[in-house]
């Protein structure tokens, strides 16, 4: 009795304790661009220098006048920021009333892998969940251990972690906090 017991518990959990809670949500702060988004560019009574530009490659957007800002990496405040202060430059008789806005978001992206239906790599226009990946991607096929399921994240610093993952715990509604936010560059990965 004490043996099953214990063999049940042990069944329980799938992985060793992690703190889900110090992982990063992107939900909760301002979107931060990336190569490929769309912006509008309007500078108040300067139709002249109002633009749309796709953040490049390299991260960088440029506008009349101005040239070329670093747009990856930041968020519009910060970019309508550098807009203004390096408008000022040339509008030495009035401020520039500038803003920035993001028309289509082409930079989240992240890859679902593994023993899925539908493997590839997915975007989304809003950050998505583990669970709303895993419903883009067709869920577990049927030689999936979704127990033994990971999110491959590399932080800035370019160290890399899994992120053990209860699936079932999951969409069961038992591990509500294993359901996080995926973040641009995510591989989620079901054995």
């Amino acid at each position: 009795m004490f043996l099953l017991g214990v063999l049940s518990a042990a069944c329980a959990t799938t992985h060793g304790p992690y703190d889900y809670a110090s992982e990063p949500d992107p939900r909760k702060g301002e979107y931060v661009l990336g190569p490929s988004d769309a912006l509008k560019i309007t500078v108040w009574r300067n139709p002249e220098l109002s633009t749309e530009a796709i953040v490049r490659p390299d991260g960088t957007v440029s506008m009349p006048l101005v040239g070329d800002l670093q747009a990856a990496g930041r968020t519009t405040k910060e970019l309508k920021e550098e807009i203004v202060k390096r408008l000022h430059a040339y509008l030495k008789d009035e401020a520039a009333s500038v803003t920035v806005a993001v028309t289509a978001i082409n930079s989240y992206r992240f890859v679902v892998s593994g023993s899925v239906e539908r493997p590839g790599v997915y975007t989304a226009n809003h950050y998505v969940t583990v669970a709303e990946a895993m419903a883009l991607a067709g869920g577990p096929n049927k030689f999936a251990d979704a127990g033994g399921m990971v999110i491959i994240r590399a932080s800035a610093a370019g160290a890399v972690r899994r992120i053990p993952i209860d699936y079932q715990g999951v969409i069961s509604g038992t591990r509500p906090n294993e359901n996080l936010a995926v973040v641009t560059g995510d591989t989620i990965y079901v054995p």
